[in-house]
């Protein structure tokens, strides 16, 4: 005996096989921790606002002299502030932030003896960060923002 399959029986055959395809897919982006969707930040609508005070934090670090260095050293990633300035004069944090993983994201507060801060290797995971440091000396306000590979 010979298996036909008519041509109405074989699109319908189709059709089904492609939206249980499709179907897998939503389910495994869905449901499976291994493709975790998240936000890059928890406040976007917040950081939204306040995103004209971050131009004018940048445009205020472009008007240095000398910007914010981030080198890459055998100890770990040094971040040079501008020699202008009295290190024990500038607050702020630094932020490092993995877009792959969030749960590895840290902050650090500025507190300096030297212009000079160092992020030891332990400290970081190798591939590609985000690194945004918010400075204050000298009563007025600096921001820089930089991709790095480490």
């Amino acid at each position: 005996m010979k298996f036909r399959i008519s041509w109405p029986m074989g699109i319908t055959i189709a059709l089904v096989a492609f939206v249980i395809f499709i179907l897998s897919f939503v389910f495994k982006v869905t449901f499976l921790d291994e493709y975790n969707h998240q936000l890059v930040s928890e406040d976007y609508y917040k950081d939204e606002l306040n995103y004209q005070q971050e131009i004018d934090k940048l445009n205020n670090a472009v008007e240095l002299k000398q910007n914010v260095l981030i080198e890459k050293t055998v100890e770990g990633l040094s971040i040079i502030f501008p020699s202008e300035f009295n290190p024990k004069e500038i607050t702020g944090k630094i932020y490092f932030q993995r877009l792959s993983n969030s749960k590895i994201d840290f902050e650090l507060p500025i507190k300096l003896e030297t212009n000079t801060v160092l992020i030891k290797n332990q400290d970081l995971v190798e591939g590609k960060w985000n690194v945004k440091i918010e400075w204050k000396a000298k009563e007025k306000e600096y921001l820089l923002k930089q991709k790095i590979n480490y």
